[in-house]
């Protein structure tokens, strides 16, 4: 990767602001997780020459990793329109059947979050994934039956965090299982450079690699970063990301060399001092750190675990020693 500086000329003024999408709108354009791009590449390609729809798709990993970007791009390389919504809002059948019978040929149907479907909705689901049909009740009591309407082709692409809670017949059902790993420092230093074109502001080459390092190996972390450094840089320097400033800025927003930001500090902690570095249950962790437990679970645990801080064990939460380590303290004595 070249040094270079992208002008920040007219950055602040307000007639050349523009709303721009850091979103990527092709697989060409998407950085990163090359196995589960390539792979779809090929999927798409075949579905194409066969005049089919794709098989329906289902997208995994860690939040922030690009799910829903990807879900977007695997229905405009298709050429297709795609309707979005998510597993908490479809509360009974009847939500899922109104979204189904208003699609059209080919469309995509994106699901967010769909391990956190009603097993009553997964049961309607299941037939207008194998056999693009829709199975109604009519009436009630003894003179109740079954109707069965017939739904366009469409593609499921669903999202979520939590694979292994989603209900065998329903994993079952996707055709396409992908997932999303992790994004290098060298990877997200790209995706910083490329949003940091998009956003007219200034930054070098080291200015991405600081923000890279920090980000967790995470796009959307990335992007979250890069706009609230733009904001120091802006305001206190000359509207240039350089290392220094990157530092600077990313210091005072308390996230540091490793990405780990204040709630991250407070729970590693608290397993250290109040809890001797565990093991520790999860519930007590949530109500010592004020924070609830599915969002540690989900957002917090994972990197933490990846970069080798945190273990899971039958017990609970145990630091390492290599937390410990991290924060200057010494290895709890049994």
């Amino acid at each position: 990767m070249e040094e270079r500086i992208i002008s920040s000329k007219m950055m602040m003024e307000e007639d050349e602001m523009v709303e721009f999408s850091l979103r990527p709108r092709s697989l060409r354009e998407y950085i990163g997780q090359s196995r589960a791009k390539e792979n779809l590449k090929i999927y798409i390609e075949a579905a194409k020459m066969r005049n089919e729809t794709l098989d329906h798709v289902l997208l995994y990993g860690p939040p922030g990793l690009g799910k829903t970007t990807l879900s977007h791009i695997i229905a405009n390389e298709m050429g297709a329109q795609i309707r979005t919504t998510s597993g908490p809002a479809i509360e009974r059948p009847g939500d899922l059947a109104a979204i189904l019978t208003n699609l059209q040929p080919h469309d995509f149907l994106f699901i967010d979050e769909i391990h956190r479907l009603n097993r009553s909705v997964e049961e309607v689901l299941y037939p207008a994934m194998e056999d693009f049909a829709l199975d109604i009740m009519i009436g009630k009591g003894p003179s109740a039956h079954s109707v069965r309407l017939d739904l366009p082709p469409f593609t499921l692409v669903g999202a979520t965090t939590r694979a292994g809670s989603l209900s065998a017949p329903l994993r079952d059902r996707f055709g396409v299982v992908s997932r999303l790993e992790y994004y290098t420092q060298e990877e997200l230093a790209f995706i910083v450079m490329r949003a940091a074109d998009l956003l007219r502001v200034g930054i070098r080459e080291e200015g991405a690699l600081e923000i890279a390092t920090r980000s967790r190996g995470t796009p959307r972390v990335a992007n979250r970063l890069l706009k609230r450094v733009r904001d120091f840089v802006q305001v206190q320097g000359d509207g240039i990301i350089t290392g220094e400033a990157a530092r600077d800025a990313l210091d005072r927003i308390q996230v540091d060399r490793l990405g780990l930001d204040h709630v991250d500090h407070r729970l590693l902690l608290a397993i250290i001092e109040k809890f001797r570095g565990g093991p520790v249950g999860l519930d007590t962790i949530a109500a010592t750190i004020g924070e609830e437990p599915n969002t540690i679970e989900d957002v917090y645990e994972p990197y933490l675990m990846q970069i080798g801080f945190l273990q899971r064990t039958p017990r609970g939460r145990m630091v390492t020693l290599r937390c410990c380590e991290h924060f200057g303290v010494q290895w709890p004595e049994a």
